[in-house]
């Protein structure tokens, strides 16, 4: 017998609730977004910047990574420099030309300096065309800051940092974590980077 409605929301919001209680209680989760939050801040002190990738839904959480560095996420300072790799010719062009393993590695192989960050997220850890840009990452010198839901990925061994988000065997509960994980770097960002915007 199906649940009904009422039965599917307060269900999906308890297991969001255990996931994120599940996240809130790793130390190393916790340490490593800390750490992560390090990268960025570093190379933005450095002039780098930060590329970001992943796919679907994935691709959304870089991209909103991206426009809340340049543009605004809390309060009024200066934008950061963030880039999402999500232009649609570039994506169309190397797809076309190279496979769509490579979409990601061609634009960090052309734009990406030893001083940037790249962020690949992939809820699983082992998408192919995200594991080539960390490899061509690695191989410009650059730090990559991992963000999966699983532990023990290709990933994982590629990224200088990983934070793995404990979402369970669905995408939707990993990427929920992984929003909640991306407005936190901004915010360490920021604070580390702009500490006027914050009085506590």
């Amino acid at each position: 017998m199906q649940k009904d409605a009422l039965e599917v929301i307060r269900f999906d919001l308890e297991e969001a609730q255990e996931a994120l209680r599940a996240l809130i209680e790793s130390p190393q989760a916790i340490g490593r977004i800390r750490d992560a939050s390090q990268l960025i801040v570093r190379s933005l002190r450095a002039g780098g910047k930060v590329l970001s990738c992943g796919n679907g839904g994935s691709l959304c959480d870089a991209m909103h990574f991206a426009e809340e560095m340049t543009g605004r996420f809390r309060d009024d300072r200066p934008a950061y420099s963030a880039t999402a790799i999500s232009d649609a010719s570039h994506l169309a062009c190397v797809g076309n030309d190279y496979g769509y393993e490579k979409v990601f590695s061609r634009y960090v192989e052309g734009v990406g300096r030893p001083e940037d960050v790249l962020l690949a997220i992939s809820t699983s850890g082992t998408s192919r065309n995200v594991l080539e840009a960390a490899r061509a990452a690695r191989a410009k010198g650059m730090a990559v800051i991992g963000l999966t839901g699983r532990p023990g990925t290709p990933l994982e061994e590629l990224s200088t940092v990983t934070v793995v988000t404990p979402g369970g065997r669905y995408a939707d509960r990993v990427q929920e974590l992984h929003i909640k994980v991306i407005h936190i770097l901004i915010e360490l960002t920021e604070r580390s980077l702009n500490p006027e915007n914050y009085s506590d």
